[in-house]
């Protein structure tokens, strides 16, 4: 190959190579900027999630669990599992709610973990407070056209039962991911400061529109202005806020539309993450030690 050839193959993969760069990185602005369709693929692809979180190896605190009918919910079975550490008096409690396609049980043992993330924390010294899970199905945890209502179904008749095993629920908090992230922010303003001191939303499945809502979450366009947080910031006044969700996940332009909502910044933040278990067993001790602060306060 003469010295001419060779460079003209090199300034030819030097042009080709550059132009690969800059399309690269203008693809990966784009992917900052939201101008990309399948944004959370192309962070999770690009390793722009983060670390992920592991359940720690510890013990996990008892648990017990159980079902009931539930009338709220016209005649379905809920089951419910409670995480509680040994105390000498009753409990403050967090109510979890869980994501579209899980139940109750995805908060502890190998999935979230809950239950060892709450023994880790009041090894280290944290206050104890409870945790109690209960399906809610896929209906969004409100009330629905069919008469299907997981809202009711907490309030009326949780809520209730854990008051009954012992549970102090006027020291109250919601908590959930996903689905169940937006109806813990939901359900808080819906009972308000008079009866919850904390919610603690991770990666809440919230939409600006009703247009934008996935199939089922919502039953129409009236149902979505009925019960969407988005503008309705203020019924959490005097109710302690945090908001996660992780900069990867196809949710967080809309939950940045929510916080932005706030008079003042919920606690809380966005940083890298996807829609993830990874990203949220990664955040549970910092939700876990917001929760046990305000309901001991």
């Amino acid at each position: 190959m003469t010295g001419s050839r060779a460079a003209r193959i090199t300034r030819r993969s030097l042009v080709v190579g550059g132009a690969a760069v800059v399309v690269a990185g203008a693809a990966a602005e784009a992917v900052n900027l939201r101008l990309l369709p399948g944004r959370s693929t192309m962070y999770r692809v690009l390793g722009l999630d983060g670390p992920a979180g592991t359940v720690p190896d510890v013990d996990p605190v008892p648990s017990t669990s159980g079902s009931f009918v539930s009338s709220a919910r016209r005649g379905e079975t809920v089951g419910w599992t409670i995480a509680a550490p040994e105390a000498d008096g009753p409990l403050p409690i967090a109510v979890a709610l869980h994501g579209y396609g899980d139940d109750h049980t995805d908060f502890f043992g190998s999935h979230l973990g809950y239950d060892r993330f709450l023994a880790a924390h009041v090894a280290a010294g944290g206050v104890p407070f409870a945790i109690a899970a209960v399906d809610g199905g896929n209906r969004y945890w409100h009330r629905r056209a069919d008469g299907d209502d997981p809202g009711a179904m907490v309030v009326d008749e949780f809520l209730p039962l854990l008051a009954r095993r012992g549970f102090d629920t006027a020291r109250l908090a919601f908590t959930g991911y996903s689905m169940g992230g937006y109806g813990a922010l939901h359900l808080a303003g819906v009972l308000g400061t008079a009866r919850v001191r904390a919610v603690s939303a991770i990666s809440p499945a919230l939409w600006t529109s009703a247009g934008d809502t996935a199939r089922g979450a919502f039953d129409d366009a009236a149902d979505f202005r009925a019960n969407t947080v988005i503008g309705r910031q203020r019924s959490l006044d005097g109710i302690a806020v945090r908001v996660d969700c992780g900069t990867g996940d196809g949710f967080e332009p809309a939950v940045r539309t929510y916080v932005d909502g706030f008079a003042t910044a919920p606690a809380g933040g966005f940083e890298p993450g996807g829609h993830t278990t990874a990203y949220w067993r990664r955040l549970a001790p910092q939700q876990l030690a917001f929760l046990a602060r305000h309901l001991h306060a």
